[in-house]
């Protein structure tokens, strides 16, 4: 009887310790993958930035209205031409 007692126990050790290392290997291996999608975050950023500035750049005032006059052909309105709207 105390032969079969100390066998479960042992079973029981080696399968607590099989749980344990299998937890330790996914923990690290989420870490890893957290590691990974954080340096892929800290890219983004820094796309995101640019794509603003870029925007930014391409929207400005003043370049659009030289590529309305330069490729459009576009003039601000005579004096006669101006109508206000009312609400």
């Amino acid at each position: 009887m105390k032969m079969r007692f100390d066998a479960v126990l042992v079973v029981l050790v080696v399968a607590s310790a099989l749980g344990v290392i299998s937890a330790q290997h996914q923990a690290r291996k989420f870490y890893s993958e957290l590691e990974r999608e954080q340096v892929r975050a800290r890219g983004l950023e820094v796309e995101w930035g640019q794509l603003q500035l870029e925007q930014s750049t391409w929207a400005a005032h003043a370049r659009v209205e030289k590529l309305a006059r330069e490729k459009l052909g576009m003039r601000p309105p005579a004096q006669g031409q101006v109508m206000v709207v009312e609400p």
